[in-house]
């Protein structure tokens, strides 16, 4: 069901997802790769994170351009032109700069010249979030045609001297086309988010906002790139995953069983692995590809979903879930009815 109403708004429509395409940059970091930057091996990487290889951009290559390719090619599978679009949501933590905002570059990118948007930034959770917000305009009759895009140029932002967080991320984008749904059992039937901010210091990034504005010194410490803790973030999403999803599976009345997929967020196949088990969701039902893209952030789970799609495991008509948790921390699942 759909839990959010506006008070004077249009009855409440089912939104649902009528196109979903991707784009990754041509040029791959192997754990080879790695291996000759930092002090690793491919087994160790490959052990404790799953991570084979990761798609990286060339030099001057930015998240909107990487949002534009995915968001073209969804809005022509969903058979639609730029101006047909009403709303961008853009989830990202890698905005080409502080201001304006990606959702207004890429609007121009594309030529929508008709939409809004905004960007929401929720790290990992970015695009769960994002679909949310999207979900819920087009459920509300304030839009038609909404392009929701988690992207993300994780590289921009990651030190290649720090072997605990380089192996782990990579560059992407996915884009889907939110409209109102022709089939009441079809489409975005529920959502649950959390946030727990005690949890923000365990994965930040330290410097380059207002509180320690870009400097001589915040250089100099290598403060603009990824700081994380990883033993309390993965205690903290392996926790989190298994509980929002059973919390929001319980409120639908719906057993693992029931389920024709599980799709999480790409941080950590051992990760992925712990939720589905406490969840009862057997490994045929799990989408995997983090040993081919590594951590995208906020375009995980569009990459996942493609790949499914791709690979002939996502059909029209069945259910699935989607779980992640972010930086924040950030956390969230939607429960979704596959439409196309």
């Amino acid at each position: 069901m759909l839990r959010a109403h506006l008070a004077g708004a249009v009855p409440i429509r089912r939104a649902a997802i009528k196109s979903l395409a991707t784009y990754v940059p041509p040029r791959l970091l192997t754990n080879a790769d790695l291996e000759k930057m930092v002090d690793t091996t491919d087994e160790w990487i490959l052990q404790r994170t799953g991570i084979r290889e990761r798609h990286i951009v060339d030099p001057g290559v930015a998240t909107s351009d990487l949002a534009k390719e995915a968001a073209l090619e969804a809005i022509r599978r969903a058979g639609l032109t730029p101006a047909d679009i009403d709303l961008i949501v853009v989830g990202t933590v890698t905005p080409d700069m502080f201001f304006p905002s990606t959702a207004c570059l890429v609007q121009d990118k594309i030529g929508a010249t008709r939409a809004w948007g905004f960007d929401v930034s929720a790290a990992c959770s970015a695009f769960t979030y994002a679909l949310t917000v999207g979900s819920q305009m087009v459920a509300a009759g304030v839009a038609q045609h909404v392009l929701v895009i988690g992207a993300d140029v994780m590289s921009s932002i990651i030190d290649y001297t720090d072997r605990a967080t380089c192996v782990l991320f990579g560059d992407g984008a996915g884009a889907v086309v939110l409209g109102v749904s022709d089939d009441p059992s079809i489409g975005i039937l529920d959502f649950e988010h959390q946030v727990d901010g005690s949890g923000g210091p365990s994965l930040c990034m330290p410097a380059g906002g207002s509180k320690r504005p870009a400097s001589h010194d915040t250089v100099e410490q290598r403060l603009h790139y990824v700081k994380q803790d990883g033993q309390s973030v993965f205690k903290f999403a392996v926790r989190k995953t298994g509980d929002i999803c059973e919390r929001i599976l319980q409120r639908n009345n719906v057993t693992a069983a029931e389920l024709d997929l599980f799709v999480s967020h790409q941080a950590n196949k051992r990760i992925i692995m712990s939720a589905a088990e406490r969840i009862g969701i057997p490994e045929e039902k799990v989408i995997i590809n983090i040993d081919r893209f590594g951590n995208t952030t906020a375009a995980t789970i569009p990459l996942a979903l493609n790949d499914a799609v791709m690979t002939g495991r996502l059909k029209k008509g069945d259910l699935i879930l989607l779980a992640s948790v972010g930086a924040g921390f950030t956390v969230g699942s939607v429960l979704v009815r596959w439409g196309i």
